[in-house]
């Protein structure tokens, strides 16, 4: 609440004559951004829930994996490393970024954000720029592990660190803004949970995170593809794995230009959908 109030007076300036002008969107955008990572990290119930949860996966299934990927030389081990960090970009840009909106539309949050002076595409950037931190923040956490327990190769070329670079950039857009669009189906905060995870789980498991793609029945693989986590873990195996593990791809070579288009336009239609379908309010009866 106090952060909110400390947004509400920043957004509105005072200017001589005791009138109020609307600040402009940096100014508005950046003091939004400042509110949203404070309220994050002094959060700690939401800080574990969405740093440490994929973290823990790492820990138990890289325990478990032992072995080779079947028709390859790769530890089956990085090809789970490599998809994990895909599943922290949806866990701090989808699942995080859904459920905390949904929870502070029912507290009334945002419909009073909204009806202050400050931009609305202000709350946006302040979003997005959580999101952002807290996902650098994520897969830094998580390469980190992987490479000091797991004996994950870093990246060996130039090429291969901008690969890591634009993947996990438009991974996390794309995440972003299909969490915004994903709020109108949730009806009120108690339920936000329940909401999100099934989907966050599924993906997960279709998607090439806890198994190697190729070895997944066809129709989960063709079901995966609609969705941007298959292709940010790939772009991530594109990136730690040897490029002879592209016999087991199903293109049989890495498809970069394809995951960058995709995610672009999952991006793209995110963020259509986000403002078509935002809503600043609870619908009447249904808050927590």
């Amino acid at each position: 609440m106090t952060a909110t109030r400390s947004a509400e007076r920043t957004a509105a300036a005072a200017v001589p004559g005791g009138q109020a002008r609307l600040p402009g969107l940096w100014r508005a955008g950046a003091a939004r951004s400042s509110v949203e990572l404070k309220a994050f990290f002094r959060n700690k119930q939401s800080l574990v829930f969405t740093l440490m949860f994929p973290v823990l996966l790492l820990l138990i299934f890289g325990s478990i994996f032992s072995g080779t990927v079947k028709g390859t030389q790769t530890d089956v081990k990085q090809v789970f490393m490599a998809g994990i960090i895909a599943a922290g970009v949806m866990s701090t840009a989808f699942s995080g970024l859904a459920i905390s909106i949904a929870l502070e539309r029912d507290s009334g949050m945002i419909r009073r954000i909204g009806l202050t002076p400050m931009p609305k595409s202000a709350y946006f950037a302040g979003k997005l720029v959580r999101v952002v931190v807290t996902t650098v923040l994520e897969t830094v956490l998580l390469i980190g592990i992987a490479v000091v327990l797991f004996h994950l190769p870093m990246p060996s070329t130039g090429q291969r660190w901008l690969t890591l670079g634009w993947d996990l950039g438009l991974g996390t857009v794309a995440c972003a803004l299909a969490a915004i669009a994903y709020t109108a189906l949730i009806p009120n905060g108690r339920s936000a949970a329940a909401v999100v995870t099934p989907v966050f789980m599924a993906l997960q498991f279709i998607s090439g995170v806890f198994f190697p793609f190729n070895e997944l029945p066809r129709w989960m693989q063709s079901t995966a593809a609609l969705f941007p986590v298959k292709w940010m873990a790939q772009g991530f195996r594109s990136v730690f794995l040897p490029d002879s593990f592209t016999v087991v791809e199903p293109a049989g070579h890495w498809e970069l230009s394809r995951i960058a288009l995709v995610l672009a336009v999952w991006a793209v239609a995110g963020g259509i959908l986000a403002a078509m379908t935002f809503r600043w309010k609870s619908p009447k009866g249904q808050t927590s």
